[in-house]
């Protein structure tokens, strides 16, 4: 039996105007990055973007917010999002990522219908004052643990190439396993010109290895691959499947276009994979 994949899509639902100064994000408003701005998208048009993500294969279906955090206005969006699209699109695993968010809001929406919440260390707590200086590492771990309180699965991974060590892999790696993800995003830092992070600073054999770190320390978690996987591994990201990646994103991210999900299917063939087509978490 050939391998399977878990295909996952995200939805950006609030874009832009982060009052945060992540050095990596081209979401804060500090940073004149170029990217739409836009506040609560039409709760229509993303249960249309759900229906097509399930359509092309996609299992996982990410709601995201840009800002800081999950303060009543985002908590009452997206249960509401969330229950109507569980009411409207069969077999989608809903993950949502709010930012920083305490246990009574995580509650609500689990109780909209959210399976999952996403919200990545992105990087050591060593390291990370060199890229954030609005907020805490450790409110972001303080939110993981939060998240699993609220019997929420937890989606917890990083953001690699910012200048971090390998020592700083290694902390933020440990740091992971404590909380034990369902599942765990690999991003590849991609420079824009108005980040004051200039360059990725890790090449394509050094990503792969990184990906070969994740599992190694999280054999039990869903490594997936993220952001940068196109520009990072071009014709190599067959290459992740055999390095330990689990999942996928398909279609666009954030603020940046994906590859056609029909290209994403080519390369699950070249490696002779296929999707995984139910989800595999009781939810």
């Amino acid at each position: 039996m050939k391998k399977q994949i878990m295909l996952c899509a995200i939805s950006n639902v609030q874009s832009g105007g982060c009052s945060e100064d992540c050095a990596f994000c081209a979401q804060s408003a500090k940073y004149k990055t170029g990217i739409d701005t836009y506040t609560f998208k039409d709760p229509s048009v993303v249960v249309e973007e759900a229906k097509k993500a399930r359509a092309s294969g996609a299992i996982g279906f990410c709601l995201v917010t840009s800002g800081t955090g999950l303060d009543a206005e985002k908590t009452e969006y997206l249960s509401s999002l969330a229950a109507r699209i569980k009411k409207e699109v069969d077999g989608l695993f809903l993950i949502s990522s709010a930012g920083i968010a305490d246990t009574h809001s995580l509650l609500e929406l689990k109780r909209g219908g959210v399976d999952s919440y996403n919200h990545n260390l992105e990087t050591s707590r060593e390291f990370y004052p060199s890229i954030c200086s609005t907020h805490t590492w450790e409110a972001r771990y303080e939110t993981c643990e939060n998240a699993r309180s609220a019997g929420l699965m937890l989606c917890v991974g990083g953001i690699f190439g910012l200048g971090e060590s390998d020592k700083d892999r290694e902390s933020l790696f440990n740091s992971l396993k404590s909380l034990n993800p369902m599942s765990s995003p690999i991003n590849f830092f991609m420079p824009t010109p108005a980040l004051p992070i200039k360059e990725c600073s890790v090449n394509t054999d050094k990503a792969l290895e990184i990906i070969r770190q994740a599992k190694a320390a999280l054999p039990n978690t869903v490594i997936m691959s993220a952001g940068g996987r196109e520009m990072m591994f071009g014709d190599r990201q067959v290459e992740i499947f055999n390095a330990g990646c689990d999942a996928i994103i398909v279609g666009d991210y954030l603020t940046t276009c994906g590859q056609e999900p029909s290209r994403d299917f080519e390369i699950l063939k070249q490696a002779g994979l296929e999707p995984l087509l139910e989800c595999p978490f009781h939810f």
